[in-house]
């Protein structure tokens, strides 16, 4: 057993040793080993595919008709007000799976759920999502990787005349 000097020293250690990961907005982001070595490398290759089934992914609690979570609903319903195609939208309701609930965090390093993936690069939670949303930018990403349903197929706003 670990003494409570030789814990911290070991735990410092593993700490200060960061490897970097691709940059996501503008700030860089790091694991450390000991992160690394928590997620499954049978977890990590699970969510490596769940993120590739589809160009816009959402990891929420429930699922798209009956969202678990206020956080979970507003994010589905930014992605419908975008005009997501829902032929280009996959959802995974994490409260199925412990694994999955948890990996999911330690693998974006985002400690919340809902997570939205686009074209398999993490973008964020709701709290991001709604930012863009008000933003535009949102809009602006979503219509430059083409995940909206097309122009001719969007219900209109207005009635035909």
């Amino acid at each position: 057993m670990f003494s409570r000097t030789a814990f911290s020293s070991a735990f410092r250690a593993t700490s200060r040793t960061i490897r970097p990961l691709p940059t996501i907005g503008t700030a860089p982001r790091f694991l450390t080993p000991l992160q690394i070595r928590l997620l499954s490398q049978e977890t990590r290759t699970a969510i490596d595919k769940a993120v590739a089934t589809s160009p816009v992914v959402l990891f929420m609690k429930g699922t798209p008709e009956t969202p678990q979570c206020g956080f979970s609903r507003a994010s589905i319903q930014i992605l419908g007000m975008q005009g997501v195609d829902p032929k280009k939208f996959t959802a995974f309701n994490v409260l199925e799976d412990n694994d999955l609930r948890q990996g999911i965090k330690e693998y974006s390093e985002w400690p919340t759920i809902p997570q939205l993936y686009v074209d398999k690069e993490f973008i964020g939670g709701c709290d991001i999502l709604m930012s863009m949303h008000q933003d535009g930018s949102l809009a602006k990403l979503l219509d430059d990787k083409g995940v909206l349903v097309p122009a001719e197929e969007a219900p209109r706003s207005e009635p035909p005349k």
